[in-house]
């Protein structure tokens, strides 16, 4: 198996990494590649209505603490990852940093990953993008909603231009020890 075997899920002679002869899924065996510093840095961003973005700066979003709680489930889901993306190998995390930058309409999350072991850590990286993310949605759903009157009865349109996006990997790094 080659490094690159697990970032692209094929050997060199063209075989998935991923799965048995017979097509049954499984986990790659990484018992065999040394142990390495890896590194993976990922960013997103969830759009935002102005005044719910004023609400996370001034801290009068009901529910407590934006960033500071999407900074904790950010971290709580790199470090389970492997509970919740079937092919991921249980890893060492060895630091997380998040930052958030807060624009006029939006919120950039950042999360890096480290780690020491034979696999990388990207997928932890992502989990801790999406989730964060998926975090500040949570706590400022209810000044996103959008109540339409119709007629008698006020009905929840959602909420329609709130939106998670730009997820991706921006660095992944390896060196050895």
């Amino acid at each position: 198996m080659t490094e690159n075997d697990d970032v692209a899920g094929v050997t060199p002679d063209g075989e998935l990494t991923h799965t048995t002869d017979d097509g049954d899924v499984q986990m790659v065996d990484v018992g065999e590649k040394p142990d390495t510093g890896r590194r993976a840095v990922t960013r997103g961003e969830i759009r935002l209505t102005e005044s719910t973005v004023d609400a996370v700066r001034a801290d009068e979003i009901g529910k407590g603490d934006v960033l500071a709680t999407a900074r904790i489930g950010a971290i709580q889901a790199v470090k389970h990852t492997w509970e919740t993306i079937p092919m991921c190998h249980q890893i060492p995390i060895t630091n997380v940093d998040t930052e958030f930058s807060v624009g006029d309409d939006r919120i950039e999350l950042e999360v890096a990953v480290e780690t020491t072991g034979k696999t990388g850590c990207e997928m932890e990286a992502i989990q801790g993008v999406t989730t964060g993310l998926g975090v500040v949605w949570d706590m400022v759903k209810a000044a996103e909603k959008e109540v339409v009157d119709e007629g008698e009865s006020v009905e929840a349109s959602g909420y329609p231009g709130t939106e998670i996006s730009g997820v991706e990997v921006v660095s992944k790094e390896k060196r050895e020890l």
